[in-house]
């Protein structure tokens, strides 16, 4: 892998392209001329390598799929709309009408929305499983088993699998393996280095950083990026612009300091929680008394900003004044960016023709941002009065 200074600062930044600006232009267009017949037969026929409508490759986008695939030391990489585009293309590349998939049990909900709502329509089944559980995994495999589907961890309650066991047994019955690594993003993980063939981001979250683009993305060897990119790509339309590539370019400047500062943050504010007397429960991998501890320290480096909290609230009321007397957190989906951000399971009771709410209503998902420990942990001791 090259160094990681040289995939952010450097990798796919042909200056000399551009008049040496520092900054990578963003090319507004939609449209490219050719030169001349030959020159529009070359590019139409290898429409991922050339610029012929910016449906399909972008010189903008392209930089960024340059670094994006270098950080999962992957061959090749797109650049997409969304996460949920991301991951519904990856998978929809790799089945057909009677094929099967093995998931992960509870992964992120447009995932599960994808594999039990919209794909059964045309034919695509899915077992959910522990992914814990590698014997579970086996067990669930059918003949006509084509994909195996990672979270790992995922963004709740931070179930590992273990990649390279997994690898191992998809590659052993021709099963493609794709991970969602959107939680340690490739400074922590990298998935493709323990065998898995597709890694998928939702690169809204830690690749930008900055809570104002929406962004996907999928690293794999050039032929199933190409595979990807021929059919499903271009016929969805999840294009990113040019604007917002470059607004993603610029995130990754400083993703290895903001990845360090948030999970070195998390950290510290999880050891303070542990000791208090309102907390129930913590869930994050690398928790002392882990069950997967030794699993987490195997294959990951860290684990960002996220972690998740069960207080000992005495009724909701309580639960709900202590969600609103936190100022300093801002309660909001997503994370990765700046600002640290609450998602309590408390927000999901009480909706209107909503009974599918298996997690208790005292439990919190936090991410931790870039903003200084004491300033956070002032705000949290203080709502925890309220408890």
């Amino acid at each position: 892998m090259k160094p990681l200074s040289e995939i952010l600062f450097h990798t796919g930044e042909n200056r000399e392209n551009y008049y040496n600006a520092i900054a990578p232009p963003v090319i507004q267009t939609s449209n490219f001329a050719f030169t001349d017949l030959a020159d529009m037969r070359s590019k139409f026929a290898d429409e991922l390598q050339n610029h012929v409508y910016s449906r399909g490759n972008n010189p903008t986008v392209q930089i960024l799929r340059e670094k994006i695939a270098a950080l999962e030391c992957a061959e090749d990489a797109l650049v997409l709309g969304s996460g949920a585009a991301a991951i519904s293309c990856a998978v929809m590349a790799n089945v057909a009408q009677g094929d099967h998939v093995v998931c992960v049990r509870s992964p992120y909900s447009w995932t599960f929305t994808l594999l039990q709502k919209l794909l059964p329509r045309f034919g695509v089944s899915t077992t959910f499983v522990d992914g814990k559980s590698i014997s579970d995994i086996e067990n669930a495999i059918q003949d006509n088993t084509k994909v195996l589907y990672l979270e790992s961890p995922n963004t709740l309650f931070y179930d590992l699998q273990d990649l390279e066991a997994c690898a191992t047994l998809a590659k052993k019955h021709n099963i493609t393996t794709i991970i969602d690594n959107s939680c340690c993003s490739p400074i922590f993980q990298q998935p493709i280095l323990l065998g898995i063939d597709i890694v998928v981001h939702s690169g809204t979250k830690y690749l930008n950083g900055h809570s104002d683009v929406m962004v996907g993305t999928i690293c794999g060897t050039k032929a199933m990026i190409k595979k990807i990119f021929q059919l499903e790509f271009m016929t969805l339309g999840t294009v990113i612009s040019a604007h917002d590539a470059s607004l993603v370019i610029r995130g990754l400047r400083t993703l290895v300091l903001r990845m360090n500062r948030s999970n070195e943050t998390a950290e510290q504010l999880i050891e303070l929680l542990q000791n208090h007397p309102k907390i129930e429960k913590i869930w994050y991998p690398f928790l002392h008394d882990s069950p997967q501890l030794a699993l987490a320290r195997k294959q990951m480096k860290g684990c960002g900003g996220l972690f998740t909290v069960q207080f000992k609230a005495e009724n909701q009321a309580k639960m709900e004044d202590f969600i609103h007397a936190l100022q300093h957190f801002t309660m909001a989906v997503s994370w990765g960016g700046h600002e640290s951000l609450i998602m309590p399971s408390i927000g999901f009771y009480g909706i209107e023709g909503r009974n599918d709410t298996p997690v208790s209503w005292k439990v919190v998902r936090f991410y931790i941002g870039l903003e200084d420990k004491e300033w956070l942990w002032n705000d949290l001791q203080n709502a925890m009065l309220l408890l």
